[in-house]
């Protein structure tokens, strides 16, 4: 397993609430590699305006990947969800999805995130669960040809109205059967919606469904300062032969650098 860090790109207001590290994109990319990150998931709301050769040669310049793409800034930074009761914002919603992936696959990224960048089915309407499922199975299609897959994130129920944990993920995306279309588990949600430490993300596993996994404990702080029991997450997931990323997305408390490094020596100290 490899350990990433969430941080955002150059067009990215810096009050994202769970983009980690501070200074500029060079100054956090030398920070991951320092604190012993092996990657970095990029959060951006408009990759067009982005210069991907310069983001292509920093990151090889500091030996890390891009873990993944994130869509977490959409809703928050830029007000766009793919459900939504505005028609105009749905529309450049699905088309800034084409662009996560295009951004994506120009950096080698194996993944991008689908977390509350999906709005919410009250805003759609009656058929809002069929729209997302017809998006996310053309979103995965435009990936499968990118060679990038997209990996929808169950959240809990106090911030979404569709999809809240592993049952319903896996449920959803047999519903649509893509199989560039996977789940994102993500150690915050699992504390609030599961019954199990461990059991989502084996289940997740035996499905060949889990495409990616995000950190946070159960305060949303560092793994460590918590309940949540690591360990035997990682435990499970080294059983069940994930090979993924590990990817910090946590409050940046009680500053975004001592959150990112606290977050890579725990689980390094785990894995290891």
């Amino acid at each position: 397993m490899k350990l990433s860090i969430t941080i955002q790109t150059h067009e990215v207001r810096p009050d994202v609430p769970v983009a980690l590290l501070s200074g500029t994109f060079e100054e956090k990319l030398e920070k991951a590699a320092r604190f012993g990150a092996d990657g970095v998931e990029l959060i951006t709301i408009n990759p067009r305006s982005l210069d991907v050769a310069s983001i292509r040669k920093a990151l090889k310049d500091h030996k890390l990947k891009a873990a993944a793409v994130a869509s977490g800034g959409m809703a928050f930074a830029a007000g766009l969800t793919l459900l939504n009761v505005n028609p105009d914002k749905a529309a450049l919603a699905k088309a800034r999805l084409t662009d996560l992936v295009d951004f994506a696959n120009a950096l080698n990224a194996p993944i991008v995130t689908i977390g509350s960048f999906r709005g919410r089915v009250a805003w759609a309407g009656a058929d809002g669960r069929q729209q997302l499922a017809t998006i996310l199975d053309e979103g995965a299609s435009y990936a499968a040809a990118k060679n990038v897959r997209l990996a929808l994130e169950p959240i809990n129920r106090f911030e979404t109205d569709v999809i809240s944990n592993a049952g319903e993920g896996l449920a959803f995306i047999a519903q649509i059967g893509n199989p560039a279309l996977g789940l994102l588990l993500d150690t915050f949600h699992v504390n609030i919606e599961e019954s199990s430490w461990t059991e989502p993300f084996q289940r997740v596993m035996a499905s060949g469904k889990l495409f990616h996994v995000h950190l946070g404990d159960n305060n949303r702080l560092p793994p460590g300062d918590g309940l949540i029991d690591f360990p035997a997450i990682v435990a499970k997931l080294e059983e069940c032969g994930y090979t993924g990323y590990l990817s910090a997305e946590l409050l940046t408390k009680p500053d975004p650098d001592t959150a990112a490094q606290r977050t890579i020596s725990y689980m390094r100290s785990i894995l290891e």
